[in-house]
């Protein structure tokens, strides 16, 4: 295929702004897998994953452009819901444009099921979905945009959540990639337009019963309006410096674990020493790898006080039928003991 830019949409030559629409959407795409954290995967097969939507179907076209440069071998995973009439005719059409740029593609349709509401379980059966049909080794670029992160930090200061999800997304966050987090949602919506393409327009994103269009919709617009612009940035800018921070801490708290780790518990009295930011980060990894899941900050500050706030208190019950506790001065993570019903 061509390298050069297409016509525009009407038949003439692409504007200046659609053009380095194009060149910043894969520009984007090369620096990501240049980067040092996108090594590992250097060489393996590209998996682009496409809902047919601006942002996905700019992301395919512009890792087909950068993987034909490079001589890599690239490949469209589009998933299907099936929440809508007519999802898998979509679908349909999102692969075969995804072919037509050199991006062969294959339609994997999904049951969504479980708590949480319809986005946290679409979500979960998209990720499953791709996670399994990846091949091995291989990176799944995801089309989430500036626009997307600032969304992430909102809700995470909105919910409290802590600098982890006020963190927002990582770049490479491994099988996943994000090449455009440091794109403008309207730029990948004018390369579509630059290359001819025609994206999909799901009518979920317009729906304000969805959490994540009220914030696009109202709350974002308004903050600009208050603020006099220039909010989306600045809110992915303080998730990128809140992931510095927490990466630093991330190292310090893994140096601490290495001292204080004794016969599968903790040594609380050597871990009090060190700060509750630390602590906690400790803690986290340490439960995490004993199997408990789902970990809140509310138990991660209970298990904590069993260390910074010791007065000899029983243990804490963990998700996933676990107990924390604190015994001779070193804390354990244990299966929960059930009493038997009476009868």
């Amino acid at each position: 295929m061509p390298t050069r830019l297409p016509p525009g949409p009407r038949g003439g030559a692409a504007g200046p702004r659609t053009a380095s629409a194009v060149h910043a959407v894969r520009g984007a795409v090369r620096r990501l897998l240049a980067s040092a954290a996108a090594a590992p995967f250097r060489g393996a097969p590209l998996v682009v994953a496409c809902s047919g939507g601006p942002d996905s179907l700019a992301l395919a076209a512009a890792a087909a452009h950068v993987a034909r440069r490079e001589g890599v071998a690239v490949r469209g995973l589009v998933v299907d819901h099936g929440l809508q009439a007519g999802s898998d005719e979509v679908a349909d059409r999102t692969a075969a444009q995804l072919a037509e740029l050199g991006c062969p593609a294959r339609v994997i349709p999904v049951r969504v099921a479980g708590g949480g509401g319809p986005e946290a379980a679409a979500r979960r059966a998209r990720y499953a979905a791709l996670a399994r049909e990846r091949p091995e080794g291989s990176l799944v670029l995801l089309g989430h945009t500036l626009d997307d992160q600032a969304e992430t930090v909102l809700l995470g200061l909105g919910r409290g959540s802590g600098p982890r999800s006020v963190a927002g997304m990582r770049p490479v966050d491994p099988p996943w990639a994000r090449p455009f987090l440091d794109v403008r949602r309207a730029t990948t919506v004018a390369a579509c337009d630059a290359l001819g393409l025609v994206p999909w327009r799901d009518p979920h994103n317009a729906d304000a019963r969805f959490t994540r269009v009220r914030l696009r919709t109202e709350v974002l617009p308004l903050l600009e309006e208050v603020l006099q612009g220039g909010v989306a940035p600045a809110l992915a800018r303080t998730a990128r410096q809140l992931r510095e921070d927490a990466d630093a801490l991330d190292e310090l708290a893994a140096g601490v674990r290495s001292q204080v780790e004794v016969d599968g518990g903790l040594d609380a009295r050597a871990l009090a020493a060190h700060p509750a930011a630390l602590r906690r980060r400790v803690l986290r990894s340490w439960l995490l790898d004993a199997g408990v899941a789902e970990l809140s900050d509310e138990h991660l500050r209970a298990a904590d006080r069993l260390i910074g706030e010791w007065r000899g208190q029983g243990g804490h019950a963990l998700p996933g039928d676990f107990v924390v506790r604190r015994a001779h001065g070193t804390l354990l993570v244990e299966a929960a003991v059930r009493k038997p019903p009476n009868g």
